[in-house]
């Protein structure tokens, strides 16, 4: 082979490395098809184990369904999910190993109020994106010392004023309170004070823990109060449970449940004691009942088909999981950075100004206000025939 032709080969390879090295300089910028890992840290036994399973069939099927959609470009979301056992020091340890993970872009909490509110200045100190899905106030609040924590699902006010309006307009004077003696119950219960002293109907309250199983006791005293109507503002399992221990009493009048207390579309076991008994929550959860007359109504219905069809049934929570997958997802791709390394920082400010009629309703995140369900997302429910129906 003549020294010229070698030299001619030589240089034609070297150009084809450089092309497959630089693409961005011979054929656009170079595709990024890394995967956009996603940390969960979840309740998956103990107290709260209902509602973090619900969440992860969420975060898999939301995670199934965008990787199969091609909207990531090439890309692919991964979980890592821990469970935090229902307990805050486990969910600490859990947020610190997502935290050294360097792939980890951003992690989603569970339902767990001490959890999220103790993890707080492990996630600033961190600087890792985190969604919480958690009810507390105090998990977003004050914005200034929460810089990287988000939440998603309804917020006390909100609950309270629909609560509030549902209350008078069926003409209770009278309400008795079962409360959750956490973060969001304590929350719950000045708020919904509030609101029921601006139109003068009187309160009455008893506290239940987070992990009790019977409350009978608890609704006994209620009950002896001789109440126009009980509110419930506990876990799904505790409100339930609190249904069927009111219809052992005396007690005759209206049931009232909060959002936190939302589980199963179908009442089970607790039926009959939950005839007629109203729920504040998100449309999502009966959008079966609904017109589909926007696209984002479309789509919260197609979610309810694909998660009805896959788990056999269908829980209210799991919107909130599957649009922290989708907020981050759309996150990730609008951050920028270096390809193949993730860029938190971006990712975080992104997400204090993301906007999106998600599956649970509006969702609107600002530098203020890191708490992104709109109070527009929560409507009236009414328990007939062993599920839950919109209300009217």
């Amino acid at each position: 082979m003549s020294p010229i032709r070698s030299a001619t080969i030589a240089a034609l390879a070297s150009a084809v490395v450089a092309t497959t090295l630089t693409g961005c300089q011979f054929g656009g910028a170079e595709q990024d098809t890394s995967p956009i890992v996603i940390a969960a840290d979840l309740e998956l036994s103990g107290a709260a184990a209902p509602v973090g399973r619900a969440y992860q069939r969420a975060l898999e099927l939301k995670r199934d369904q965008l990787n199969s959609s091609g909207a990531l470009n090439g890309r692919k979301i991964e979980l890592k999910v821990k469970d935090n056992r229902s307990d805050s020091a486990e969910s600490l340890r859990n947020i610190a190993d997502f935290s050294s993970d360097s792939r980890v872009s951003a992690i989603v909490m569970g339902g767990c109020n001490e959890c999220a509110v103790g993890a707080v200045g492990t996630i600033n100190e961190k600087r890792i994106p985190t969604i919480a899905l958690a009810a507390s106030g105090a998990i977003a609040s004050p914005v200034a010392e929460r810089r990287y924590m988000f939440k998603l699902g309804p917020n006390a006010p909100d609950s309270a004023a629909a609560l509030t309006t549902e209350l008078r307009r069926n003409n209770i004077r009278k309400v008795g309170m079962l409360v959750s003696d956490d973060d969001y119950g304590r929350e719950g219960a000045t708020a919904l004070k509030s609101e029921l002293d601006k139109v003068n109907i009187t309160l009455r309250e008893q506290k239940v823990k987070t992990t009790d199983t019977v409350v009978s006791q608890q609704i006994q005293l209620l009950a002896s109060g001789k109440p126009d109507a009980l509110v419930f503002w506990t876990p799904p399992e505790q409100a339930t449970l609190a249904a069927t221990s009111a219809q052992q009493t005396t007690f005759r009048g209206s049931l009232f449940f909060d959002a936190s207390a939302a589980g199963d579309l179908f009442l089970g076991a607790a039926a009959r004691a939950t005839e007629r008994a109203t729920m504040i929550f998100t449309q999502t959860m009966v959008i079966d009942d609904v017109i589909a007359t926007t696209p984002a109504k479309a789509a919260r219905r197609q979610w309810f088909q694909d998660y009805t069809a896959r788990f056999g049934g269908y829980n209210g929570s799991s919107s909130f999981a599957a649009d922290a997958v989708q907020l981050i997802a759309d996150a990730e791709r609008r951050a920028g950075g270096e390809v193949g390394k993730v860029n938190r920082n971006g990712i975080r400010d992104v997400l204090e100004t993301s906007q999106m009629d998600g599956l649970s309703g509006p969702i609107r995140m600002t530098p203020d206000n890191h708490s992104g369900l709109m109070p527009q997302a929560l409507t009236t429910l009414v328990a007939r025939n062993g599920r839950w129906r919109l209300a009217g």
